[in-house]
């Protein structure tokens, strides 16, 4: 893989002090997860899910994560309110202070106004938001050719990054399997479901530090757009 140029994302720059807050925006398959956190690593900050979040107040056993769990265990949804109280005690710990990298928050207006609202508080900058867009044809062949080893949890997908045996999970021999929901159905009631909540976040942010980044590449092509982009 290339090594960027641009100074201030260099590993060992001086440059590299410099804050950033960074959003990741995209429908479902897009490579939210896996750009996150090469991107994360690349600029040196936290790669931060709301689903580990949440899972770490519930493990902690902090107040917050006592009523998180409580909500979770009935299958009820976590109110704005929770989940932003949730955000901002992550955010305030110190292995945040130089940055972040935000993946799967804000979902909504309102919790992208209150995500401003706590970043001038914590004297943080606002974010960039990274855009990966895909078209939804190309979404829903990636998906439904995913599969996944149930022995040891590595993922494959058939077309971009195929077992070395058919069927057959490179690291520990089991057969591999596709998840229930990986099927076109499904994934295009999932990519209408972002459109309906997630998408308008796009215009939300058009006005600002907002980067659209084509990403029908390879996740090196990707990352390298990503890092140019930023």
């Amino acid at each position: 893989m290339t090594t960027a140029t641009d100074p201030s994302i260099a590993p060992g720059s001086s440059a590299v002090k410099t804050k950033r807050v960074l959003l990741l925006l995209g429908p479902p398959g897009c490579g939210k997860g896996t750009q996150g956190e090469r991107l994360a690593k690349r600029l040196g900050i936290p790669t931060i899910s709301t689903g580990e979040m949440i899972r770490a107040e519930i493990k902690a056993g902090s107040e917050l994560g006592k009523i998180a769990a409580g909500v979770t265990i009935t299958g009820g949804l976590l109110s704005d309110d929770l989940v932003n109280q949730i955000v901002e005690s992550r955010l305030s710990k110190d292995d945040c202070a130089r940055g972040f990298l935000l993946d799967g928050y804000p979902r909504s207006i309102d919790q992208a106004k209150f995500l401003s609202g706590l970043l001038e508080r914590l004297k943080m900058p606002q974010p960039t938001v990274i855009h990966i867009d895909v078209p939804n044809d190309l979404l829903v062949s990636r998906t439904c050719l995913r599969r996944y080893c149930a022995v040891c949890g590595a993922l494959y997908n058939l077309q971009s990054k195929p077992p070395k045996k058919d069927g057959t999970c490179d690291s520990c021999g089991a057969p591999l399997q596709q998840r229930a929901d990986d099927c076109e159905e499904t994934v295009r009631n999932r990519l209408l479901a972002y459109e309906k909540s997630t998408a308008p976040l796009i215009g939300h942010y058009s006005a600002g530090d907002y980067k659209r980044v084509e990403g029908t590449g390879t996740p090196d092509e990707v990352l390298e757009a990503i890092v140019a982009a930023i």
